[in-house]
């Protein structure tokens, strides 16, 4: 009975909910300070989750590797506070903070919006935002209590504040950065003078970044630290356009060569631009919450390095050797959400189906980016001979193909059961039948099928 009710619960639950869900209970990601109450917009990853987002890094590191004239920057999370000045985003990184009276919820504007068919944008001013929010203010519901009762509409900076060196009132406030793409730039002289590298080339970096995020929602999707794979490439003004189209044809392979169906991709262009691009388009995947930004490809102009050549002093120019001229190289920016991209990437390959009558989870994880691509069992773990061979046959992949698990916890059905919610590709079973002749049995994740493989011929047909 009991088991028939969380059956129900579990069928009742949204898509989203089931993948939270799986991804606690097998070790992918878990509530930040979790056993404190949670911290909203702050999670963190488990065994499972951390081989994940590696593998999605490497692959994105291997995209960019590909390009002859690529470099790789690690840059610092503090920054000079006139970084940020000089960027634009002290005066101009806002979201818009409205407050429910009624339940002191804070929530962004546009959001509230949105929920009503709505568009807002960034461009808005605090007065515009302000107009839009009062003529549709009869339609929009708190979220949290489902009153109406809201004040005024004000811009909140997403800048996250550190006190790092202020020692005194006067001292000037730090920042923690707010996106990766700035180290970049204020680097760009540097990368420069190595002498490696002339324009057209580009500076790529996978980092921690922390936003004041009024309303973190939505799991991995919105939170207020995360990562990003960023990459500006800088070529010259006539050449901008090209290249523009090119990254952008080449993002978005990317993410089918992850394994993310054509059918849930598309690409949504910018209708009010942000203070810094000249054109922009999102690359969006259709979550279980409906479509949104996977990854922002941008032609940021020349804004980003004329500014830090205004407010630093330092001369950014580079010389074209057909005219002899000095430019600013102009900038095109892909800019993706590692935890967006795990998101999606759950979403895609979450899958239920019923195998040999039983009904089951499964990760239909692309075999490369899998975190564990396959597990070792023994048939029992209470015979000493399968387990001795077992772990023989264990020892020798794992020298081969470190990204495998040992697992003898319950019967094997239990086993295969867990090892499908992890997106294991694989799974090797010693049997008696091993004893005799040297082989195994290999299962399949998606079919179920079963073959027996020689210990010698192992490695390669896991490969």
């Amino acid at each position: 009975m009991c088991a028939l009710k969380l059956r129900m619960e579990n069928n009742n639950l949204s898509k989203l909910d089931k993948i939270v869900s799986l991804t606690k209970r097998r070790g992918f990601v878990f509530q930040g300070s979790e056993i404190y109450g949670g911290f909203a917009g702050m999670y963190d990853y488990g065994h499972h989750g951390v081989a994940l987002r590696q593998n999605i890094v490497n692959a994105w590191m291997r995209t960019m590797r590909m390009h002859g004239k690529m470099a790789f920057l690690d840059s610092s999370i503090f920054t000079s506070p006139k970084v940020w000045e000089a960027s634009g985003h002290v005066s101009g990184f806002n979201d818009p903070l409205v407050v429910c009276f009624s339940c002191h919820s804070k929530l962004r504007a546009d959001h509230l919006l949105e929920s009503v068919d709505v568009q807002a944008d960034e461009k808005m001013s605090e007065t515009e935002l302000n107009e839009l929010f009062d003529t549709n203010r009869e339609k929009l519901k708190c979220p949290v209590c489902g009153k109406k009762n809201f004040g005024k509409v004000v811009q909140k900076n997403l800048l996250a504040t550190s006190t790092l060196g202020k020692f005194e009132e006067e001292d000037e406030e730090a920042y923690l950065r707010g996106e990766t793409a700035q180290g970049i730039f204020i680097n760009f002289k540097n990368v420069l003078n190595t002498g490696f590298y002339n324009v057209p080339f580009g500076i790529a970096q996978v980092g921690k970044v922390f936003r004041n995020e009024i309303s973190p929602r939505q799991f991995l999707f919105r939170k207020r630290e995360f990562e990003q794979m960023e990459m500006q490439y800088f070529v010259h003004p006539r050449d901008a356009e090209k290249a523009y189209e090119d990254w952008k044809k080449e993002r978005m392979q990317y993410y089918i060569d992850l394994g993310i169906k054509k059918e849930n991709l598309r690409w949504k262009q910018h209708e009010h631009l942000v203070f810094y691009a000249r054109d922009a388009w999102d690359i969006q995947y259709k979550y279980p919450f409906g479509w949104d930004e996977l990854e922002g490809v941008h032609n940021r102009g020349d804004y980003d390095l004329t500014q830090h050549q205004k407010f630093s002093g330092v001369d950014f120019r580079v010389m074209d050797e057909e005219t002899k001229e000095r430019y600013i190289p102009y900038v095109v920016e892909t800019s993706a959400g590692l935890d967006r991209t795990i998101l999606a990437v759950l979403a895609e390959s979450y899958d239920e189906d019923e195998m040999n009558g039983e009904k089951r989870v499964v990760l239909r994880l692309k075999p490369s980016i899998a975190p564990i691509k396959a597990a070792v069992f023994p048939l029992m773990r209470n015979k000493p001979e399968l387990v001795k061979k077992a772990e023989e046959v264990f020892g020798a992949l794992k020298k081969e193909i470190p990204e495998i698990m040992w697992d003898d916890n319950g019967n094997i059905g239990k086993r295969y059961r867990r090892q499908d919610e992890i997106g294991t590709p694989n799974c090797v079973t010693i049997d008696f039948e091993t004893l005799e002749n040297d082989s195994v049995t290999v299962r399949d994740r998606d079919t179920g099928k079963q073959e027996r493989v020689s210990v010698k011929e192992l490695t390669t047909k896991l490969r």
